[in-house]
């Protein structure tokens, strides 16, 4: 009984000490964000404010809140979009075997490799050519796109570990390609979208380098207004963290209310292959 504690033990001081090393920068944003300009030195950027204050927040918000709408606006179409078309990917490519598909699918993962910067150029000419550069949908087709690899890995490893007899009694029944996936496996997909949507909302939310190149000002995501916050010759560090605060709290709340569901979503598979 001692060994098993002891070896608990051994195991659980890691990882709080881990715990608390990932968690310092956010230590140092919000009591960054609560202090006064004055108080803000390198001298005292462990200690705590002098009091609580929520004037870097309000201040923040007021110039974020139109930018932090555009990015809710651009990471919702995306994540669903892209997580609707991966599962359709998965599906065909996990159960529907036709000529070629052994080749289909690692092109598909290819993207998966292709850096931003690289395709940057011919993706804004492409952008115009469609008249959708500068603005909001054009940053939506670009990150559908890119999440498109790693939906349908997702999806079609999920797929792979259901029995392709419901697939072949559903054809028994008469259903076809659509119906089979709809009445099928939609249903029992919940896990793996929960899985990818959570990861699409979180890399869209995140990106900066697509969303500075492929909008104007007006429709800046939270990621570009943010760092435009910061003055060029004087920065408020405490209205900079403020900010930074803000705008990371949407995915910190995602992954608050949803992390257990997207372990789950790993643990049924969602992952394996």
């Amino acid at each position: 009984m001692i060994k098993k504690r002891s070896s608990k033990w051994l195991i659980y001081i890691p990882l709080v000490l881990m715990s608390i090393f990932y968690l310092l920068p956010m230590y140092i944003m919000l009591i960054t964000g609560f202090k006064g300009f004055d108080e803000i030195s390198l001298k005292t950027m462990w200690t705590l404010p002098k009091g609580i204050r929520f004037d870097n927040f309000i201040e923040a918000y007021k110039a974020l809140a139109p930018f932090m709408w555009n990015s809710l606006n651009m990471v919702f179409p995306a994540a669903i979009i892209s997580s609707i078309l991966g599962s359709m990917n998965g599906y065909i490519l996990a159960k529907w075997r036709f000529k070629g598909s052994n080749i289909i699918f690692p092109l598909i993962l290819f993207g998966m490799f292709i850096p931003y910067q690289s395709i940057l150029i011919p993706l804004v000419e492409f952008m115009k050519d469609i008249n959708m550069y500068g603005g909001l949908p054009g940053l939506v087709l670009a990150h559908v796109i890119y999440g498109i690899p790693i939906t349908t890995l997702t999806f079609r490893n999920y797929y792979a570990n259901i029995p392709t007899e419901l697939i072949e009694a559903s054809r028994i029944d008469g259903c076809g390609l659509l119906t089979s996936y709809w009445n099928i496996l939609l249903p029992i997909s919940a896990p793996a979208f929960v899985v990818v949507i959570i990861w699409q909302f979180t890399s869209a939310w995140n990106d900066f380098l697509f969303a500075v190149v492929l909008t104007n000002p007006q429709s800046w995501p939270i990621t570009v207004a943010l760092n435009n916050m910061a003055g060029s010759q004087i920065i408020a560090w405490n209205v900079q963290m403020a900010g930074s605060f803000l705008a990371a709290l949407p995915t910190l709340i995602i992954y608050i209310f949803l992390g257990r569901y997207f372990l789950r979503g790993l643990m049924a598979g969602a992952l394996k292959g």
